[in-house]
């Protein structure tokens, strides 16, 4: 009997159901040996519009009897900015633990990026962010605001469970097979002497379970030069909320654009969410313009994440194939429109 997969799916707002629609295309063109029940719902922007709700407790509740969902943005010009992402995006991430934000990135064969030197060994690792803490927990407040002396606190929360489960889980993933077996702890431990103390604390502590791994330390402003100068250096990465944040951005410059950037928000024994990192691009929206490789690429991390490793493997070797043939990652330049781009992929499935 084949196996059976619920999968939520958030189409989002802006260019969000354009690339979901893609990802789901590809889906359906992978999916021969086990089945998929996809689960609609409808949340973002539009929503919050139309009823001033952001995520009512029934959806949560149903969000958490799924086996994985797929997301396709949110953020919507007419919704002030943080309503959304921390009522929805946060809201679901702390709801169903999904501690672990998994941001990959590679440079695939034939993309264009803005440093030609790098080849695609250079750019070939892992981000592994902590994705429920540090200063994304919400902690803080204001003192006299509004007023000339106005004070805005905002606290990074660092506990050694939260920090400890991270770092372990980044030297699980540097062990296996199909990595090369270095953890490099990013922070500013010169600076945030007591956050950066236990982060490297916890590191120096897991690696003596792991002889096999070496480990390192970059600053987080040194980070962004390695990505520029030496990427290479780079395996699996472990680092904050906020410096992971921010340090994938630029990674994604690195392999190529946004529209190549995929990633995952991890529970590994709860549901996990995936989604393209680029966000809503609301003036490309319904132009058919954007590039759903990014949304294809958090497929394939879907699947690898319910054990479809099969169905992976091809998804990447359909991507590895579109690349090939589109001449830019960005959109509007890539001389292929978003339904093209997800074609280009099920015919490189193989």
């Amino acid at each position: 009997m084949s196996p059976s997969h619920r999968i939520g799916v958030l189409p989002g707002d802006g260019t969000g159901p354009e690339v979901v629609r893609e990802g789901l295309k590809v889906l359906e063109a992978v999916r021969g040996g086990f089945d998929a029940d996809l689960v609609p719902f409808d949340l973002g922007g539009e929503r919050y519009l139309r009823t001033g709700e952001v995520l009512p407790d029934e959806d949560l509740a149903r969000l958490k009897e799924l086996d994985s969902i797929f997301l396709g943005a949110i953020g919507h010009p007419e919704v002030r900015p943080g309503i959304l992402e921390r009522d929805l995006l946060l809201r679901i991430r702390f709801a169903l633990d999904q501690y672990v934000n998994l941001r990959p990135v590679i440079r695939y064969p034939g993309v264009k990026t803005l440093i030609p030197s790098h080849t695609e060994d250079d750019v070939n690792f892992v981000v592994v962010r902590e994705n429920s803490e540090g200063l994304y927990g919400g902690a803080g407040g204001f003192h006299r605001k509004g007023t000339p002396h106005e004070v805005a606190v905002q606290e990074s929360i660092n506990t050694r469970h939260g920090v400890e489960r991270i770092v372990r889980y980044a030297f699980a993933l540097a062990a296996r097979p199909d990595r090369r077996r270095k953890v490099t702890l990013v922070h500013k431990t010169n600076v945030l002497t007591y956050a950066g103390d236990l982060y490297q604390r916890v590191v120096d502590e897991v690696a003596e379970e792991y002889p096999d791994v070496e480990t390192d330390y970059v600053h987080v402003d040194a980070a962004c030069i390695f990505f520029l100068a030496e990427p290479s250096r780079f395996d699996v990465i472990v680092t904050d909320n906020m410096f992971g944040d921010i340090i994938t951005d630029l990674g994604a410059m690195i392999q190529g654009g946004m529209g190549l950037a995929a990633g995952g928000n991890i529970n590994p024994d709860g549901v996990s969410m995936f989604e393209p990192i680029g966000g809503s691009a609301p003036r490309h929206t319904g132009k058919g313009t954007i590039n759903p490789l990014a949304a294809i690429g958090a497929m394939q991390m879907l699947l690898e994440n319910l054990g479809e490793n099969e169905a992976a493997g091809r998804v990447d070797a359909g991507i590895r194939f579109a690349c090939s043939k589109v001449h830019s990652m960005r959109a509007g330049e890539m001389g292929y429109s978003t339904s093209e781009v997800g074609d280009l992929v099920v015919e490189g499935l193989g």
